[in-house]
């Protein structure tokens, strides 16, 4: 009877997408074992690749669309549509994210998550109803108030006229007219992906945890975190909702705050929502052996990456199914996550080579690792 192998990796960041490691693995244990079973699940972990990995899992499709970017100008940004034709799915990132600014244009007093809402309001035009919405990676801290604009809600001066786009104008907010959002923003459904559990304002918030990578000087990051405050303030004055100390408010500058107010928000771990999306347990049924990995992994692997949360769904199925990891970087202190449900973690890198180099031999690397293991399994 022919083994089964459950091929559950994450992208390995610049040489491969989860799925094309999926591709690599196989092809290594085929070598070894040629009526080997491998169902492929492509991974990812809320972050970067969340969108390529959940569309390839379930055949769905990408969709581009230009939009606003952070500095205010058109960027292509894309999303997908998962098989099921009503999920979505967005990286806040392919609209709203730090790689859209420069060391020289990083501003955060300025940057926008309009594109962001662009993208939410496309879903809804499009007749999506439940969205999944990663927020890592991005370039604003505007608490999720140019999304809240692209959806329908102005945010007004004391003059009445609508703020300027950016962090630095929210303390001038005085009104919240919600008359003409979307009527369809009641019934659709967002799913947060996020690790953050920051909150929106404080020593542990937004402006002053995450400012600086985007650009914020210390005076920035007091001004920010201010007007945050002021923001969350008005929130709940007018709205009844108060976000200033929800673990995850402070995420993406402030977004998860803002989703929080502005929409039917829940969040989530990024790794559980895709687990759950791609029933990775339920195809984990009857599985002999499990591979994961990612481009790099040590200690931290444990705090929410793919690759545990592989193993943990794993060993939920079966407590002996053997789980494997392979990873271009194996780091400091792995032995730990032997207690996490991982029975082995290879490196891939056959030797000493530069950079480049071992990224586009990524594939073959990933296809030998694995046929190796593979005849030792056999």
């Amino acid at each position: 009877m022919s083994k089964i192998f459950m091929l559950a990796p994450d992208s390995f960041k610049e040489s491969m997408t989860a799925k094309q490691v999926c591709e690599a693995m196989e092809m290594g244990i085929k070598r070894a074992i040629p009526d080997a079973e491998c169902i492929h699940v492509p991974m990812a972990d809320g972050g970067e690749g969340t969108v390529q990995s959940l569309i390839d899992a379930t055949g769905g499709t990408l969709i581009q669309k230009e939009v606003t970017g952070p500095l205010g100008t058109p960027v292509l940004a894309t999303y997908g549509i998962l098989g099921d034709g009503k999920t979505g799915v967005i990286e806040m990132a392919s609209a709203s994210g730090i790689h859209h600014v420069t060391k020289e244009t990083k501003n955060p007093l300025i940057t926008t998550t309009l594109g962001t809402g662009e993208l939410i309001k496309d879903c809804i035009d499009r007749g999506i109803t439940d969205i999944i919405l990663g927020i890592g990676g991005s370039a604003t801290n505007d608490g999720g108030a140019g999304m809240a604009k692209a959806l329908g809600y102005k945010f007004l001066d004391k003059q009445g006229n609508e703020l300027q786009l950016g962090g630095g104008n929210l303390h001038e907010l005085v009104k919240i007219d919600s008359t003409e959002v979307l009527p369809q923003l009641k019934s659709l459904n967002i799913l947060v992906a996020s690790d953050v559990t920051n909150p929106l304002c404080g020593e542990r918030g937004a402006s002053v945890v995450f400012g600086p990578q985007k650009g914020a000087t210390p005076e920035m990051v007091t001004l920010l975190d201010e007007n945050l405050r002021h923001y969350s303030n008005v929130i709940n004055q007018q709205l009844g909702i108060d976000i200033v100390d929800v673990p995850g408010a402070g995420g993406a500058g402030g977004l998860g705050g803002g989703l929080i107010a502005f929409t039917n928000s829940t969040m989530k771990k990024g790794i559980e929502i895709v687990i759950e999306y791609t029933g990775l347990k339920e195809k984990l049924q009857n599985v002999d052996y499990c591979f994961t990995g990612e481009g790099g992994i040590d200690f931290q692997t444990k705090f929410g990456k793919a690759p545990f949360g592989v193993a943990q769904a794993a060993k939920s199925v079966n407590s002996n199914m053997k789980v494997i990891a392979l990873a271009g970087y194996v780091g400091k202190d792995i032995e730990s996550l032997y207690d996490e449900g991982f029975d082995a973690i290879f490196g891939i890198v056959p030797g000493a080579a530069d950079i480049n180099t071992l990224l586009a031999q990524g594939k073959e690397n990933v296809a030998r690792t694995s046929e190796s293991i593979a005849r030792l399994l056999k």
